[in-house]
């Protein structure tokens, strides 16, 4: 159930601050919406705008502030840091927002001790880390969006040559939230059915293994595909985190691939990835311990390899 009063504030109102402020609105996860960003005018605008829509929406109480706005959040969801431009990669972010959140964690936590804390901001799994490491919280309470976005996307893709409802199919992307990502081939299912079992006997007649790749390249192309056409991604992540959101504030117990600190998982250690996780009001409750192939087993060490050696790059 959800809480009665329950609180998220936001730390960045741009584009994917203010977007999923705005998913947030109209889904009525919350009674109370918190903006904070440098650019305090900009925080007001993003706020006066969503608030003229009041009387269309669930009750809720949407303001600016500065940190000490982050005081009783239930979530503190962190999308500020410099923005991903047309031909650059995730990790081309690392330094200058690693920097950014150097400065504003221990401002966080100054007010919100008792919240979780949901990295969004790129790249997210390195930024994940270094705001666990800052904050000393434990590993539960701060997570990462991860690959939910990039789940979402895959199972699209899959429907879509499929011609069925996205909803029926279950697939997730995991690792790194970037290059060195990968699907889990060896679960995703339609209605129940393994790909591998289902895709010979559907009525598309095509050489389903080749397609298959083809779905994946595009998914971990797709972010820079929609920077290129139009700046910057925001639709969908918003969706997304209203989705991790709903399932913290509400104690869902739901099954979504977020990054968190993995430990004595397939020789992966002291990392932060994604990997399909029980997200409950205690953050992240548990990592599923998946089956994975062979294949999957060294492309999931092989992303937390490359995800070590940037850290090691950082100065924090």
């Amino acid at each position: 159930m959800q809480a009665a009063r329950s609180k998220v504030a936001i730390i960045g109102a741009g584009s994917v601050g203010s977007t999923f402020a705005f998913s947030l609105m109209i889904g009525g996860v919350a009674r109370e919406i918190v903006l904070i960003d440098t650019n305090q005018e900009r925080a007001e605008g993003e706020c006066m705008d969503l608030n003229h829509g009041a009387s269309f929406v669930h009750p809720v109480n949407i303001y600016s502030a500065g940190y000490e706005g982050c005081e009783g959040a239930d979530v503190v969801v962190i999308t500020a840091g410099a923005k991903q431009k047309p031909g650059q990669s995730r990790i081309d972010l690392v330094q200058t927002n690693a920097e950014i959140f150097k400065d504003i964690t221990p401002k966080i936590i100054k007010f919100a001790k008792d919240a979780i804390l949901l990295v969004v901001s790129n790249p997210v799994d390195i930024l994940t880390y270094i705001t666990l490491k800052i904050s000393g919280l434990a590993p539960n309470r701060v997570i990462g969006s991860g690959t939910v976005l990039d789940s979402s996307r895959f199972r699209y893709l899959i429907s879509e040559h499929c011609h069925l409802d996205p909803r029926n199919v279950h697939a997730y992307i995991i690792g790194e939230h970037g290059d060195t990502e990968f699907p889990v081939w060896s679960h995703a299912n339609i209605g129940g059915m393994v790909l591998a079992k289902y895709c010979p006997v559907c009525d598309e007649h095509c050489d389903y293994k080749e397609e298959l790749g083809k779905i994946f390249e595009e998914v971990k192309n797709a972010a820079y595909k929609i920077i290129e056409a139009k700046g910057a991604t925001y639709y969908a992540i918003g969706l997304a985190l209203v989705r991790i959101v709903e399932s913290i504030l509400r104690d869902e117990n739901s099954v979504l691939p977020v990054s968190s600190r993995v430990n004595d998982y397939y020789g992966v250690n002291d990392v932060c990835l994604s990997i399909p996780s029980v997200v409950n009001r205690s953050g992240r409750e548990k990592i599923l311990r998946l089956e994975l192939s062979e294949l999957e087993q060294e492309q999931l060490r092989h992303s937390a390899r490359t995800l070590k050696d940037i850290m090691k790059k950082v100065t924090v």
